[in-house]
């Protein structure tokens, strides 16, 4: 029941919009055969539409455009282009930096690496024992006794020079 009074109304809002249009322009073919329609014909003999002046003036305005509004989007459009060549100007920069950055890190880290294996073999080709024999032995050197040693305060921090007044 619902589904006729749908179609009902259906049918009812089309044959207004036809009379509402001028007629049945595309109609519904009934029947198993299709007609043949010559469009031609059809658009030949269709009263033509005669526009408010008002209409036709607003239109032949949109079609021309004034030489200031061409002036206008010829700015633009150079704005647009100069702002696009740059920001890929500066992606190309980025890529380029980035792949620099990429290659130095990998060479600190090279070098890193490099720096850690010289220190460990001088390290371990150091034979302290042979140092302290040397330094004992045949230069002559001792260890410090109890008067000898003197300590120092350092108010700055980093290192401190001593200068005796002896001219050793």
């Amino acid at each position: 029941m619902g589904q006729n009074r749908r179609s009902y109304r259906q049918n009812a809002y089309e044959e207004d919009r036809r009379a509402y249009r001028g007629g049945n322009r595309g109609g519904y073919i009934h029947g198993n055969t299709a007609r043949k329609f010559d469009i031609q014909e059809q658009w030949e003999q269709a009263p033509e539409r005669k526009l408010h002046p008002e209409i036709r003036k607003n239109r032949e305005k949109a079609r021309h455009m004034s030489a200031g509004y061409v002036m206008f989007l010829a700015a633009a459009l150079c704005a647009a282009a100069f702002i696009l060549v740059n920001y890929i100007q500066l992606q190309s920069d980025l890529t380029t930096l980035t792949k620099t950055v990429a290659d130095m890190e990998s060479e600190l880290n090279g070098l890193k690496l490099s720096n850690d294996e010289e220190y460990n073999r001088i390290i371990s080709g150091i034979d302290l024992e042979e140092i302290k024999r040397v330094a004992i032995g045949e230069l002559g050197m001792g260890y410090a006794e109890e008067g000898q040693i003197v300590e120092y305060e350092n108010q700055e921090g980093d290192y401190m020079r001593r200068v005796t007044g002896s001219g050793k």
